[in-house]
């Protein structure tokens, strides 16, 4: 299905930019070249439509070719701008409707298909030290949400709802503020997901009774999104409340059906 739309939205525009190509552009060049030389309207569009018709009928090889090329050509780049506008639309649409929701509101619901809360990216608090495998657990849920229908995912916040804070996370940064939290989350992902990954996420950070809390926004991903896991990629999809990696088969199944169509 995917494929068959994205085929649809590039193909009609190239087909009616060459008959635009054809059946404007090169009446009004050759209208434009008639003036030139005689500036006589009613003559103009005779002459016009004479050369159209010769043009259409064979004897021009290279002038009707030349046309539909160039209005297939601008056809194109028009499907790029509003695919392009399309996304980014869709993305900020994404992004309003959930900053329209309260964040208070939304912890209280506690977790859901498209909510998930983390106590922290890289501290751990039993063991009161940087653990890596608490990033690599939070990308894996990004990565969910991505191949899913997008979602929520707050970090500062403990499975009960309890708000903790991003101080320890900040403690262990270089930049120990909001932006470096939000540098260190980019920067995880665009290392394990991929640069283009990044376009699907938006921080968003509030204080809450003077404690920082970090919830990323993400939005579902135009291509399948793989993390890299050594020298493998594995496949993560949010189902109900968790994120589970699909096996070989059932991730083939999937993206099949959400993107291979």
């Amino acid at each position: 299905m995917f494929k068959r739309r994205t085929l649809f939205l590039f193909l009609l525009p190239i087909i009616a930019g060459a008959i635009i190509g054809v059946f404007f552009l090169y009446p009004i060049n050759e209208f434009v070249y008639f003036h030139e030389h005689d500036p006589n309207v009613g003559l103009g569009f005779e002459y016009t439509l004479e050369q159209l018709w010769l043009g259409i009928t064979g004897h021009y090889p290279i002038k009707v070719p030349f046309y539909a090329g160039v209005g297939a050509f601008l056809g194109l780049l028009a499907a790029f701008f509003f695919n392009s506008l399309y996304k980014s639309t869709a993305q900020i649409k994404t992004l309003s409707n959930e900053l329209q929701k309260d964040l208070l509101a939304l912890i209280s619901h506690g977790e859901s298909s498209n909510v998930e809360f983390k106590s922290s990216f890289k501290w751990d608090l039993k063991e009161s030290k940087p653990n890596k495998a608490l990033e690599d657990v939070i990308l894996k849920t990004l990565a969910g949400f991505m191949n899913g229908e997008g979602g929520s995912l707050i970090i500062g916040v403990a499975d009960d709802g309890e708000i903790l804070g991003l101080k320890n996370d900040y403690n262990i940064l270089k930049k120990k503020d909001r932006d470096g939290f939000e540098q260190s989350v980019i920067a995880a992902v665009a290392s394990k997901l991929g640069t283009d990954a990044c376009q699907y996420l938006q921080l968003v950070f509030h204080d809450i009774d003077g404690k920082d809390v970090c919830r990323v926004i993400t939005s579902k991903s135009h291509r399948p999104i793989y993390i890299k896991e050594g020298n493998d990629l594995k496949f993560y999809l949010r189902t109900g409340v968790s994120t589970r990696e699909l096996n070989v088969q059932e991730a083939v199944e999937y993206i099949s059906t959400r993107w291979g169509k």
